[in-house]
């Protein structure tokens, strides 16, 4: 058995750990995975036409000379380029210009940085699930060791210099995985299929990681269909990994296509990896994102698409792996989605926004819930409150930042939330915030519209402990301030509340294919829409509720939307916020 396999497509290397990895540079340069590399770097120059090319001495490239040139590096692990000539016939070429030799290896290492690099380790071919630190994480380390160990000895043995300052960049992969085959507590025949995927037991990332996925968009609405997509969709388990995801109280498992690698694993900054103990229950949701076409033509158009199963009391997400739908807010929108959708079935209130629990200094407490749709200031406002109120305020927690629920235990409205992270736009956010959170942060599409930073805020338990809900907030984002429109509006009864909550209206930010004003059914197209008369009887229910025990019902101006209030119109609403929060009992 190889020791490894790999797997080279686009930008990204996944390679799969079949017993060990290379443990010395000779083993290292004699890898597949290494001359492969060395091929697709030499066929990248050939196409600019690079003069680094010029190593060779010739315009065609042969086998034989990038064989030469692997088997010179091997001996420049270890040995100054001068006596190389002696010991490996014709290894003089590479050596006529050293200033050029050297920056073609350093090119070298380089693009070998630019692709996204994934370890995958069977925890069933070893024991490096046991004690991950001490094996699993060892084993990796060694990895980026090793290839840095690699390209410096060879470059000083090439200059005969040092260099005066190391930069200990991530050489090895980005992200690695223990994963591991087990059953799942499917319901019948049809889920079976997706016990031969390996399921996602330990991750180990080297953040920041800075990624280009194939869009910055999401766009359209994700459709209630009347087929089980299991039913028309075959697997191929060696491109398939399961990302077991405990959303809220709910656990969801997520099966992501390898061409989806970099989101898939992105979901450990959003969403609790699950335990042993939460796999030994039956799912609450399947979701399988990256579903080769050919599979969901039969859904038409609109392919991105959910089916309640409930004969068996599980819904089954399903998404192609086309570009178009390579962006994270189709795996995060999806999985919130279906949370919502069982929020409901189980006769609770689902919601889109924002809950926070802030306690003052002067010892008050307040949980506040924010509903809006994307881009209307939730989180823009609760970083300015931090920001404006430290003064004030002596922990600001974050339960929820896009999703959560609200349920009635013993009259009391108790809140939710769904992710321990959050998914956020990098204009929106007060300057030098993402600087201060990089240690953790997964960066995407950075150098375009709608730039998104995935980091981790809170605690799981933190997360789904259950908060008693003192104000309910609409954020509106399109709307100036004037006598008649105050930052902060109070509604004076449930009537009059709902009508601002179900128009949910709000002005575009980029974030979709939407654009202008627009208006979506409480702010929430993730599966209230789809169930509006369910929704519409429970969120009744819930509102007569906050009128009836006093919570405060409004509506805050951020004016996220209008052009020159990006930063000004969340920092204004939240000086009125905390205004309130620190007078009111």
């Amino acid at each position: 058995m190889k020791n490894y396999s790999h797997t080279i497509f686009e930008k990204k290397v996944i390679i799969i750990i079949n017993r060990r990895l290379c443990e010395t540079p000779e083993e290292l340069i004699s890898s597949e995975l290494f001359l492969e590399i060395l091929k697709r770097c030499i066929k990248n120059l050939s196409r600019r036409n690079s003069t680094l090319l010029d190593i060779f001495g010739s315009d065609s490239i042969s086998e034989t000379q990038i064989t030469l040139l692997v088997d010179t590096l091997k001996y420049l692990v270890r040995l100054p380029i001068s006596l190389i000539p002696g010991i490996l016939k014709d290894s003089e070429i590479f050596m006529k210009e050293i200033n050029l030799f050297n920056d073609f290896i350093e090119y070298l290492y380089n693009y070998w940085r630019s692709f996204d690099r994934f370890v995958i380790c069977n925890s069933e071919l070893g024991t490096l699930d046991k004690r991950p630190y001490r094996t699993f994480n060892e084993t990796i380390e060694k990895l980026t060791h090793l290839i840095r160990f690699t390209y410096r000895n060879i470059q000083e043995n090439i200059t005969g210099d040092h260099p005066r300052v190391y930069r200990q960049v991530s050489a090895g992969s980005e992200i690695a995985s223990i994963v591991a085959s087990g059953t799942i507590l499917f319901p019948q025949k049809q889920y079976n299929q997706l016990n031969n995927i390996p399921v996602i037991r330990q991750i180990l990332m080297y953040p920041p990681l800075v990624l280009n996925p194939p869009m910055n968009k999401r766009t359209g609405q994700f459709r209630k269909v009347d087929q089980n997509p299991l039913e028309l969709i075959k697997i191929k388990k060696d491109e398939w990994l399961c990302y077991p995801a405990k959303v809220g109280k709910l656990l969801i498992l997520v099966y992501f296509h390898n061409k989806f690698f970099e989101l898939g694993f992105s979901l450990c900054n959003l969403f609790e990896l699950a335990n042993d103990k939460d796999l030994t229950r039956k799912p609450d949701a399947v979701y399988l994102f990256g579903v080769p076409d050919k599979y969901l033509d039969y859904f038409g158009n609109l392919p991105t698409v959910f089916f309640n199963d409930e004969d068996n009391n599980l819904i089954v997400a399903a998404v192609p792996n086309r570009d178009e739908f390579g962006y994270f807010g189709y795996l995060k929108k999806m999985i919130l989605t279906l949370h919502n959708i069982k929020i409901m079935k189980n006769g609770n209130l689902p919601f889109h926004g924002a809950l926070v629990k802030i306690n003052l200094k002067n010892g008050k407490e307040s949980t506040i819930l924010i509903i809006g749709d994307t881009g209307a200031g939730k989180s823009e406002t609760l970083e300015a409150l931090r920001c404006i109120g430290k003064d004030l305020i002596a922990d600001l927690m974050i339960i929820a930042d896009d999703m959560g629920s609200i349920e009635l235990e013993n009259g009391q409205l108790v809140g939710y939330g769904s992710e321990i992270g959050a998914f956020l736009r990098l204009d929106d956010l007060q300057p030098g915030y993402a600087f201060g959170q990089i240690d953790r942060a997964i960066i995407m599409s950075a150098n375009q519209i709608n730039a998104r930073i995935v980091i981790p805020v809170n605690s799981f338990n933190n997360v789904i402990k259950g908060y008693k809900i003192n104000y309910v907030l609409y954020a509106n984002n399109y709307e100036e301030i004037n006598e008649e429109h105050p930052v902060i509006e109070k509604f004076q009864n449930s009537n009059d509340a709902l009508k601002i909550f179900k128009e949910g209206m709000v002005m575009s930010k980029g974030t979709t294919t939407s654009t202008g004003l627009t208006h979506s059914y409480f702010a929430n197209i993730f599966g209230p829409l789809q169930y509006r008369e369910l929704h519409d009887k429970i969120s009744s229910i819930y509102f007569d509720v906050f009128f009836k025990e006093g919570i405060f019902v409004g509506q805050f101006r951020t004016r996220l939307g209008i052009k020159g209030y990006e930063i000004t119109g969340p920092e204004e609403a939240a000086k009125e916020l905390l205004k309130i929060i620190y007078s009111l009992p």
